[in-house]
């Protein structure tokens, strides 16, 4: 028997089918071939369409079953992991009124900070975690404004993950933790934050049914089975926004517990049962996928937009043929780079840094001593110190690191970056080999309970190695406080 994961990206969708006995990983396979197109109607802007992420979910999951011989009768579970922070509104009939406004739309940033100023910065943090900003309630509140027509007729509004769970199943129902994604959700009250709602002139109407992360959500309906090939009445057991779905897929749930990413930005996503949000302009606060009102388990998202774009731009230019070259040049200079020292903040505003756009920041280069092996350093060393600076960050809301894991990506791949930010924070890094979607097709079995079969299936498939702290302290430090009080003169000066 077996289950499938679905990982809705805003440039692919990944299907991943995992056997249920073991959580081995069957096949992954990615929709379309080439890259989800975004529409941008005006600067700041991204669109697409949901019924393009349901079309590529089927033509995925047909792929799946017919390439490794399975039958549609086989599969006993669907999770469902999705971009988050999209907004998908439909009328009465189920139908998109308009395209979806996804994650890296900005056009609702001013409607956000609006209302954090004229509710009040403190009841916001105190009861949604975090300000309104640029999130789900904040871009219905833009549509509302500027699409009246278009809004009187919205029945239910959606996250993308939540519309794709209706196409399957029939049913329009969201999670806690979708919600609180959203900035739907009081966490104080533990109830849906209709105040926010009233001062957007929203319905309470308009909010879909909530059902529990880990249940039978709903089942296949008869027009989802032919649609996507798949059986009718098979359950959908789980759906979760890609950065909480991340951590369950590095079996990440408990309070100490950082699952960190590496790729084109860094995301340090770590695991509390605080509620203090001393950093809300900094870290963004979301209920994590275990969450319970008796037990609430919040996540707190960090994320460092100059990270892995940063090696790229390297490789790209420094005429090398491969990241792997680049990490045996980095690893032929010493710890600190021979004092070269990088901010990879060349991608836009960085919250963590009260959304300052610093730009990439190269500083002490000597002409004659130093070559592109100190780049590499410099770079490998200015992108672990701000995961680290990021950590310092979160540690003001109480955080304590008890251990981090990690995905088996480039930035991760690398003993230099990896042993930097393990040394400085004094815990080990655990690699693991893994996706969003294989996360979601196992976490199919959460809803009997049993996360200790679900822990172990992730090391005895998964893990890879681990990066443990180095007894050479001190070089480190020495080279992170330099780099840290670099960037603090930058950030005055800014």
């Amino acid at each position: 028997m077996y289950s499938i994961g679905y990982d809705i990206g805003s440039s692919s969708i990944k299907a991943a089918l995992v056997a249920i006995s073991t959580g081995k990983s069957i096949a992954v396979v990615n929709e379309p071939k080439t890259e989800m197109k975004m529409l941008a109607v005006h600067n700041g802007w991204a669109e697409q369409h949901p019924d393009n992420w349901w079309l590529h979910i089927c033509t995925a999951t047909k792929r799946l079953l017919k390439e490794n011989e399975i039958k549609s009768e086989d599969v006993t579970g669907i999770g469902i992991s999705y971009q988050m922070h999209g907004l998908v509104v439909v009328d009465k009939d189920g139908n998109p009124l308009r395209d979806s406004i996804i994650w890296c739309d900005s056009r609702a940033v001013e409607i956000g900070k609006k209302a954090f100023d004229n509710l009040g910065n403190e009841k916001c943090a105190e009861h949604l975690l975090n300000s309104p900003g640029n999130f789900t309630a904040s871009k219905l509140k833009w549509v509302k404004e500027n699409e009246p027509d278009l809004y009187s007729k919205i029945c239910k509004f959606m996250l993308p993950g939540d519309y794709i769970a209706y196409r399957l199943g029939g049913n329009m129902c969201s999670t806690i933790s979708g919600l609180s994604e959203g900035i739907f959700w009081d966490f104080k009250s533990n109830t849906i934050a209709t105040w926010l709602l009233e001062h957007y002139g929203i319905q309470k109407e308009l909010v879909p049914e909530i059902v529990d992360t880990f249940s039978v959500q709903g089942n296949v309906s008869q027009k989802g089975a032919m649609e996507s090939g798949l059986t009718e009445g098979t359950p959908i057991l789980y759906r979760a926004g890609d950065q909480p779905n991340n951590a369950l897929s590095l079996n990440v749930f408990n309070t100490g517990e950082i699952a960190a990413t590496g790729g084109t930005s860094g995301v340090v996503y770590a695991i509390t049962d605080s509620l203090s949000v001393k950093e809300s302009s900094r870290v963004n606060n979301f209920a994590h996928v275990n969450y319970d009102i008796s037990n609430p388990r919040i996540g707190k998202l960090l994320c460092i937009n100059g990270a892995g774009i940063q090696y790229r731009w390297l490789l790209n230019n420094l005429k090398v043929s491969s990241y792997e070259e680049m990490n045996v040049l980095a690893a032929s200079v010493p710890i600190g780079s021979d004092g070269v020292t990088l901010h990879p903040f060349g991608n836009g505003a960085e919250r963590m840094l009260d959304n300052k756009t610093l730009g990439t920041q190269l500083s002490n280069l000597n002409l004659n001593n130093h070559t592109k092996a100190h780049l590499c350093r410099a770079a490998l060393e200015g992108i672990a110190f701000s995961f680290v600076y990021g950590m310092e960050i979160m540690k003001s809301d109480k955080l304590e690191a008890n251990v981090i894991r990690a995905g088996n990506d480039n930035l991760f791949r690398s003993e230099i970056f990896s042993n930097t930010i393990a040394t400085l924070i004094g815990k080990e890094i655990e690699i693991y080999n893994t996706t969003g979607a294989i996360g979601a097709a196992r976490a199919c079995q959460l809803h009997k309970g049993d996360f200790d079969t679900f822990g172990k299936q992730i090391m005895d498939n998964d893990y890879v190695t681990g990066f443990k702290p180095s007894e050479d302290k001190e070089a480190y430090s020495k080279a992170y406080q330099k780099w840290k009080n670099e960037l603090e003169q930058l950030l005055k000066n800014n």
